[in-house]
């Protein structure tokens, strides 16, 4: 099986790329000439495989088998998710501008070849006629998923409604790649015209931007020009003492796509309600979760619910608070504002709990952090990270690590890359994309990390917030996820391929470790002097954090809420101003800020569509699982018998068996809302 495997994965893409004269690599795109030519060339390769092993199957002669049917089925969807996901990751990161262009259409091109897969009749009859009632438990799920798979896209309608479906999802498609492009392209210039605007902000901001202390104010010798980029605008929203700087930062980071993506995510809208009503169902919101945990829009409406009744009292206790410390400090600054939320919280964290967020940047150079990350990635799965110096990477600066398996015999199991800092038309979000899909004993699983982090330079250790290395953590728990999970016998289940409302589990539980302070004080060491981040620093910080948990919860909810109300009502009905005002003055208690398009840069509203439900969805499980580390007893909750448990019985699962049995196997029950709870609660204590 491995030869056929090969011949069919490997062989058909080892030819030359067309008009480079240069042998093609058959695991990446960026390899060799990182051109448009090259890359077309090479999707074109995969995508004439994934075409061949159609063939086969369709091919067969005589009785329906996994190994005739299934199989070549399962390499076809290898070649396409090869395909599409290194044109998807390729377009959110390359360089050259003239690359994104060409892989932003050949994104597309793969998309229509998946959505004609998925409606090709004759592919589901023949997976239909295989009988699978003696195979193994993973591959009868897996043939579970691939049939209601074909169901919802269409596969049993009519000629007429299923080339309509074809030009929907075509044109959908097209429709979220050019409101993610936009997003991605429309970096904001804030100029600076008083520098004393900048008072309040870290040195080393300053410093960066040509700034210093002079006579008691500061001084700049150029003008200074701020952008919406991450490692600029999240200092200004925390520290700038400028109520005018951060709500122009504020309100020209939440402008970005507009007005362009404001059409475009209407008629985004329009087509997924046509979609869902040509497929049978009241809205997209049922159609998205029919086949997720969740199960329908429904049930999300009553899961929302029971979050906000759980955050409402103590976020009003949280806010009033925060309010009284406001009006005894400045008055005239209330009503605060959705712009000023961030700085008076750290104001109030700074009296209420003396920490001051500052302090404990110089604990955080970036180098360090990935560091520590890595290798407490390694003592908690058991495998460790090997610098890869000389692999081939689509952009300098970018390091790729082979990922070993420390516990046994099976050496190298995956590999990532992880590409950082932001650079101009690069992606501004923070994300982990899947490059190349495992198959267990032929293929080794190959995952990315996306960010925009501060990047260090001779001069700058490039400080990091330490909410910076909260979302790190967060990152590479999905990051290990798609790695050890993607050792499967199929490919459709190899590496994140649960439930799309499973899959903010295992980042969100790792988030968690941050507040082990022996864990921190392993790599959180003071870049001048080397010491240790103090244990005391970080039981504050700890502290401090957990103030403004259930306003941020109610947060999450109105973003859950708005993404759920614009795929469950008729697009024609409308006003995404309106929903977002009304969102707002719901569920925050800080003023609306006129001027707020959020929704045009809201990129969750592209690929998690309605279902932004599943962070908080997943926060309750991920909690629930953390509490199983907290309460093991054990003295090294990293690579003890809890950590494994959790590897072996809900990463390395992958997509083989329903989410719900991967819960029940590690927490012995099922999940409740009391971790949730008493996580917010921490808020007010």
């Amino acid at each position: 099986m491995k030869q056929e495997w090969e011949q069919s994965s490997k062989a058909q893409v080892g030819s030359q790329a067309v008009g480079t004269g240069a042998p093609m690599d058959a695991l990446h795109i960026w390899n060799g000439q990182a051109t448009a030519a090259a890359a077309e060339a090479w999707t074109e390769e995969h995508l004439a495989a994934s075409r061949a092993c159609v063939a086969e199957l369709l091919a067969v002669a005589g009785a329906r088998t996994v190994a005739n049917t299934l199989a070549p089925f399962d390499r076809a969807q290898w070649h396409l998710r090869m395909a599409g996901s290194q044109t998807g990751v390729m377009f959110m990161v390359h360089p050259a501008a003239g690359v994104r262009d060409a892989v932003q259409g050949l994104s597309q091109a793969v998309s229509a070849e998946s959505v004609a897969l998925g409606l090709n009749r004759e592919v589901y009859q023949a997976l239909a006629a295989v009988d699978v009632a003696a195979e193994d438990a993973a591959t009868r799920y897996y043939m579970e998923r691939v049939l209601l798979g074909y169901k919802l896209s269409g596969v049993d309608k009519d000629d007429a409604t299923r080339e309509r479906v074809r030009e929907l999802a075509d044109k959908m498609t097209e429709l979220s790649m050019s409101f993610s492009r936009t997003v991605q392209d429309d970096v904001r210039r804030v100029p600076v015209d008083d520098v004393n605007e900048l008072a309040g902000l870290p040195e080393d901001y300053l410093t960066r931007h040509g700034v210093r202390a002079e006579g008691g104010s500061l001084r700049a010798d150029v003008p200074v020009v701020l952008t919406t980029d991450p490692p600029e605008m999240s200092p200004v929203m925390a520290y700038a003492g400028s109520r005018e700087l951060r709500r122009r930062m504020y309100l020209q980071y939440n402008d970005r796509g507009y007005p362009a993506n404001k059409q475009v995510l209407l008629d985004l809208l329009r087509l997924r309600g046509e979609m869902a009503e040509l497929l049978g169902f009241r809205s997209w919101a049922d159609l998205a979760t029919v086949d997720q945990m969740m199960g329908s829009a429904e049930n999300m409406r009553g899961f929302l619910g029971e979050v906000e009744e759980a955050a409402r009292e103590v976020a009003a206790t949280e806010y009033a608070e925060l309010e009284a410390f406001v009006r005894e400090r400045d008055a005239a600054a209330l009503p605060l504002t959705l712009s000023d939320a961030r700085y008076w919280e750290e104001q109030f964290r700074r009296t209420r709990y003396d920490f001051d967020s500052q302090s404990v940047r110089p604990y955080f150079p970036y180098e360090q952090v990935e560091a520590g990350i890595l290798a407490t990635a390694g003592k908690l799965f058991g495998v460790r990270f090997e610098h890869a110096a000389d692999a081939a990477v689509w952009a300098p600066g970018v390091k790729a690590f082979e990922v070993i398996d420390a516990l046994g015999a099976d050496g190298i199991v995956g590999k990532i890359y992880l590409d950082m800092h932001p650079r101009e038309g690069k992606s501004k979000w923070f994300s982990e994309c899947s490059l190349v899909g495992g198959v267990v004993g032929k293929q080794i699983p190959e995952a990315s990390l996306v960010c925009n982090f501060p990047e260090p330079t001779t001069d700058d250790p490039g400080l990091m917030q330490y909410s910076d290395v909260v979302t790190y953590f967060h990152e590479f728990g999905h990051l290990m996820h798609e790695v050890l999970g993607g050792r499967q016998r199929w490919s459709g289940q190899s590496g994140i391929a649960t439930e799309g409302d499973f899959v903010e589990v295992p980042s969100q539980m790792l988030e968690e470790f941050f507040e082990d302070a022996d864990l921190l004080r392993t790599f959180a060491k003071h870049y001048q002097t080397g010491e240790p981040i103090p244990v005391e620093t970080v039981q504050r910080m700890t502290r401090a954090s957990a103030h403004g948990r259930a306003l941020s919860t109610l947060t999450q909810v109105m973003y859950a809420t708005y993404s759920m109300e614009t795929h469950d009502r008729a697009a024609a009905e409308l006003d995404l101003d309106k929903l977002l005002r009304e969102g707002y003055d719901r569920f925050s208690k800080y003023e609306f800020v006129d001027g707020n398009r959020m929704y045009a840069a809201f990129t969750h509203l592209v690929g998690y569509t309605s279902n932004y439900y599943t962070y908080l969805y997943d926060k309750v499980m991920a909690l629930e699982f953390f509490a199983e580390f907290r309460g093991s007893g054990e003295a090294t909750p990293l690579g003890g018998e809890t950590a494994m448990r959790y590897r072996r019985q809900v990463l390395e699962p992958g997509g083989t068996r329903p989410a719900r049995e991967l819960v029940q196997a590690f927490l012995g029950r099922k999940v409740s809302m009391v971790a949730l709870k008493g996580w917010i609660a921490a808020g007010a204590a």
